[in-house]
């Protein structure tokens, strides 16, 4: 691919083969000694501390990641509030978050070695949107049912959304969604926007968080042009491939697929507890089952993200 070349759309990349994620943001900042105990998460980092970001995608950028998901999950206009960040401010900062990424995607490229190709490849930004949940801070995204209206989450949704959709992202994460009434709200946000969008829900078992079953949760997206990959993110690895195969059963549409560690997140101590389950050994049966975006969530680190590259590599994509 030369200078000359455009980079294919997502949708194009998508439909040639599968693409690699990148890992949890909240881990790499922590690797590097940047403290993220308070509400705000790594979206603190954008106003504090902006180049930490940017390394963090660039580690997953080098370690063999094709898309970089944004710091944007916890990075809403009604949580900077709270922290005295005016909506000025917050606009300013949901579109830094795109341009980070964008910065570390021009960095490792410029470098052009990877540990899984060697040369320049095209890099895509995704750029996040946590569920409400994610900004009141207490776990609500591993539960749902906050008690709000569907048309009351879209309006919460909506302006975050358009800011960061302007900010001209490749796609859209809509992702940790517990709930399919948040879904419900979350498409009626992306339609007509012009920007696509994935759809991941996180879940337990072969239910959402809320306890609705995934394949009436996926079949929401089903014809949603706006959608172009449902799957699961954030939930233990042992729930991941059984809810590819529902995802690609019930829509058609390509799987997006990054669970976390295996870990529970203890919301009261802001701390993980367990131990990890991760096994990127599994990625060949996510791929067979229909996932084609692949990579890990909270505490998934550089590492297996560049064994997932690899195990993608060798499979032909």
């Amino acid at each position: 691919m030369t200078s000359e070349t455009p980079a294919p759309l997502l949708t194009e990349a998508l439909a040639a083969g599968s693409l690699v994620l990148d890992g949890g943001m909240s881990n790499q900042l922590e690797s590097a000694g940047h403290d993220l105990s308070d509400e705000l998460w790594s979206a603190r980092l954008l106003a504090e501390v902006p180049e930490a970001i940017t390394e963090a995608h660039l580690a997953y950028y080098l370690a063999g990641a094709d898309i970089a998901i944004t710091s944007s999950y916890q990075a809403t206009y009604e949580g900077f509030a709270k922290r005295g960040i005016s909506r000025e401010r917050a606009s300013e900062l949901l579109t830094l978050s795109v341009e980070l990424a964008r910065e570390a995607a021009r960095r490792a490229q410029a470098g052009a070695v990877t540990v899984s190709t060697p040369t320049p490849r095209p890099l895509y930004v995704a750029a996040s949107v946590g569920p409400y949940g994610a900004m009141l801070a207490d776990g609500s995204e591993y539960r749902g049912r906050y008690g709000l209206t569907v048309p009351e989450l879209a309006a919460f949704h909506r302006p975050r959304i358009e800011t960061l959709a302007a900010a001209a992202p490749d796609v859209l994460a809509l992702e940790t969604v517990p709930d399919a009434d948040e879904a419900r709200a979350l498409i009626d946000v992306v339609r007509g926007l012009g920007v696509p969008a994935w759809l991941s829900y996180s879940v337990e078992g072969d239910r959402t968080r809320a306890g609705q079953p995934l394949e009436e949760a996926f079949a929401l997206a089903a014809d949603v042009d706006e959608i172009v990959a449902v799957g699961v993110n954030c939930c233990v690895p042992e729930d991941a491939t059984r809810a590819v195969e529902t995802a690609a059963r019930v829509t058609g549409k390509p799987v997006v697929v990054y669970p976390n560690s295996g870990e529970g997140w203890d919301a009261n101590a802001r701390a993980w507890t367990g131990s990890s389950s991760f096994a990127p050994d599994e990625v060949e049966g996510w791929r067979t089952a229909g996932a084609r975006m692949v990579g890990g969530c909270c505490r998934v680190g550089p590492e297996a993200i560049a064994s997932i590259a690899k195990t993608l590599s060798a499979a032909g994509r």
